[in-house]
């Protein structure tokens, strides 16, 4: 059985036992979170949701909070003389662990 969540602005397909990384929620760690966005469940048979599934849920316990690796930017134009100019940036994140999906 899987499902087809959404959060953060983006869709991820899901099935028990699997181990997300989404934006970052607030939740503290060790807590469980229901995402009530489901836009898909399929186990014998499949069903779409317009736009999300009725009574459909995803339950998922919040392992950690976290942030990914920085990323640097470098900005730069070319024959001007003080246009030169690096970021860095962290995103955050939240790891979390299905543990059901109820249709």
């Amino acid at each position: 059985m899987y499902a087809v969540i959404e959060t953060g602005g983006k869709q991820l397909k899901v099935e028990k036992g699997d181990v997300i990384f989404v934006e970052k929620l607030d939740v503290q760690e060790g807590d469980s979170y229901t995402f009530d966005k489901v836009c898909l469940v399929s186990d014998k048979s499949t069903t779409v949701g317009t736009p999300y599934v009725d009574g459909a849920k995803v339950t998922c316990k919040v392992e950690k909070q976290g942030k990914e690796k920085k990323i640097r930017i470098f900005k730069y134009k070319a024959k001007k003389g003080s246009t030169r100019r690096r970021q860095g940036h962290r995103q955050p994140y939240t790891k979390l662990t299905v543990e059901s999906i109820e249709a």
